[in-house]
């Protein structure tokens, strides 16, 4: 799977990888279809039929961060008893996780005690535009959403993830020239520098926020007043009301400078997933399999989201970090633990034989 690349941008080579991944799975017996995309892969869905009515999605994605060609610079090895290439941690040992664990049901259980969607949307690692509506369409009928992006470092499970809010403003100033009549210009980029500073004073530890102006632009010459300048925003928060709390702040923003005006836009693209007591409940569940397994499962929280935040949002209970065990998410050394393959695909295939 390592070498069949997928750019999120690259949609051609998304739908091949797209098109592999659900033969394996109609091969399995599951009913596959796909979720066109305009502009990204195509978002793959397997339904397999359980002994009980009850329905639990497995969730993932098929696109990567890596552009095409990547993989002739880092080829798929396996050396030291780890895995390596580019997407192998994050997140196409997750899909294979996910083979393993309903084969597995198949073959010793003899069929699946339970319902089984499997979704693999391909545009996760872009922000999911184009497949928020079909993930949290399929979530609404299970009785649980299991996630399997990475997990956290030695294994752990996530059990919260931050939401994600990302916002675009944009001073605008007047022009004038730098050496004849400075004085009747309006230096958007002075604007802008001012905003930045409180924007980024509006980062709160406590309440495990974080604001982070990642992108300045501004100005033409440097003989010429800048008329315009921007700034793109990133926020982190923890809890649905921390994002209102932010979402109004940031959009009362102000102008500082006599002349100037603002124009502010975004909003929260990912709802937090919230450490609620169902989540608590399908952790404990999962300890409880692990601890039939020798494994001393642990669980934690991380500043990065997945559409995990999404089902979560709804209110479906949801396990996240169930994929590989592993590091360098999004980094050239990105590698997964071989050897806990196998023990991760029992976790999961422990979950789905669990009452819930």
């Amino acid at each position: 799977m390592v070498a069949l690349e997928s750019p999120s941008f690259d949609k051609p080579l998304v739908d091949e990888f797209v098109r592999f991944v659900g033969a394996q799975f109609a091969a399995m017996g599951g009913q596959v279809e796909f979720a066109h995309a305009d502009k990204f892969g195509d978002h793959m869905i397997a339904r397999f039929t359980g002994s009980s009515s009850e329905r639990i999605l497995l969730l993932g994605h098929t696109d990567t961060v890596w552009p095409a060609g990547e993989i002739t610079k880092r080829p798929f090895k396996i050396t030291g008893g780890r895995a390596f290439g580019p997407g192998v941690f994050d997140m196409k040992a997750g899909i294979l996780l996910i083979a393993m664990a309903i084969d597995a049901l198949q073959k010793v259980a003899r069929g699946l005690p339970k319902c089984v969607t499997v979704l693999l949307v391909s545009d996760e690692e872009v922000g999911s535009a184009s497949s928020r509506t079909v993930t949290e369409s399929e979530a609404r009928p299970c009785r649980a959403v299991f996630v399997l992006e990475p997990s956290l470092p030695g294994g752990a499970l996530k059990t919260a993830r931050k939401g994600i809010g990302r916002f675009a403003l944009k001073a605008i100033g007047r022009a004038a020239h730098a050496g004849i009549d400075p004085q009747n210009g309006v230096n958007a980029i002075e604007e802008i520098s001012q905003q930045i500073l409180k924007l980024q004073k509006m980062t709160d530890p406590v309440r495990g926020t974080t604001v982070t102006v990642g992108v300045v632009q501004g100005g033409t010459r440097p003989n010429v007043v800048p008329a315009e300048a921007a700034a793109e925003i990133d926020i982190r928060i923890s809890s649905m009301e921390e994002a209102e709390r932010m979402t109004k702040m940031i959009k009362a923003l102000s102008p500082q400078l006599p002349g100037a005006r603002l124009e502010i836009r975004g909003s929260i693209n990912r709802p937090p997933m919230e450490r609620t007591a169902e989540t608590i409940r399908l952790f404990q569940l999962a300890q409880k399999v692990a601890q039939t397994l020798g494994i001393a499962l642990k669980e934690g929280s991380t500043g990065g989201a997945s559409d995990g935040n999404f089902t979560s949002a709804l209110g479906i209970p949801t396990l996240d970090g169930l994929g590989a065990v592993g590091g360098g998410a999004h980094a050239v050394d990105e590698w997964v633990d071989i050897q806990l393959l196998p023990h991760r695909a029992a976790l999961l295939a422990g979950l789905l034989s669990e009452r819930l």
